[in-house]
């Protein structure tokens, strides 16, 4: 994890404000759209492959951001997992993306893809079995003191969602606002999306109440696979569209997606997570 920590900054302690940029507000090559700051929690992998995996980078660190003691960083987000049967087509899209753009990482370890592809069970227990998350929400830094209404507030705003599907259909690519890096992700642009921004809407709310920036005015929501250091959007985007346009010939460019169930929402809080909202089975 070197390497990303040196873009957002050393996690040594629990009350820093962990951002992807010191920026409020990010902008986007020509042709790409802006995305939320990566969650605080890509900076502290839940599933290391061992230490023996990592390699060790020579990138220095540079905070982006002011150390403020009482400042916690709060994100909000939706959690997503890939379902088994999607992972095995997953990996695949990502492989032969890698093979033509080498300086592409795994998102939660510091190690290159198509080193990864080498051993297709690593590729897929280390990029596609953890975690992911939607962003509601900007990652902002808050007191210590507005951690206790924030939470509150979110849960009485969210408490009556229902349970819907998300449809992560389209490979999309997206570069931060200094350029300085560059991310492979899943975009939701149907099933999903609707409700989704209307939890964002919420969110913004619970933001604005608290004097917080709102999220972006006209969202995005999706996931990150892979991120490469540096912006590579245009020549990333041309890789990605190539690999689909061989599949769409060669199958259906369908299975380059997947479908999952909304289950709820978190927010984290420096290092403690809160459930907002969570859907039972059986709902």
């Amino acid at each position: 994890m070197e390497a990303l920590k040196a873009c957002y900054g050393d996690t040594s302690s629990d009350s820093d404000y962990e951002s992807a940029s010191s920026s409020p507000t990010l902008v986007h090559s020509e042709g790409f759209t802006p995305l939320p700051p990566p969650p605080v929690s890509l900076l502290n992998p839940p599933n290391s492959l061992g230490s023996q995996d990592f390699l060790t980078s020579q990138t220095s660190r540079i905070r982006s951001f002011p150390h403020v003691d009482g400042n916690y960083a709060l994100h909000v987000y939706i959690p997503v997992c890939i379902p088994s049967p999607s992972k095995k087509e997953l990996a695949a899209f990502l492989k032969k993306v890698s093979s033509h753009e080498p300086s592409l990482h795994a998102v939660d370890v510091d190690l290159p893809l198509n080193i990864l592809c080498k051993n297709e069970e690593k590729l897929e227990r280390a990029v596609l079995e953890r975690e992911f998350h939607v962003s509601l929400g900007r990652t902002v830094p808050i007191r210590v003191h507005q951690i206790d209404s924030m939470v509150s507030m979110l849960r009485q705003k969210l408490q009556t969602q229902q349970r819907y599907w998300i449809d992560f259909s389209k490979w999309e690519v997206f570069v931060n606002d200094d350029y300085t890096r560059t991310f492979l992700s899943l975009e939701v642009v149907k099933g999903g999306l609707r409700e989704i921004t209307k939890q964002i809407e919420a969110v913004n709310g619970v933001y604005k109440l608290h004097n917080l920036p709102e999220f972006y005015k006209d969202p995005r929501p999706h996931i990150s696979l892979a991120w490469a250091l540096g912006d590579i959007g245009h020549s990333l985007k041309k890789v990605v569209e190539q690999v689909i346009k061989r599949n769409t010939v060669e199958s259906s460019v369908k299975k380059w997606a997947f479908t999952c169930k909304f289950k709820g929402i978190e927010c984290k809080i420096g290092h403690k997570t809160y459930t907002i909202c969570k859907i039972s089975e059986g709902h």
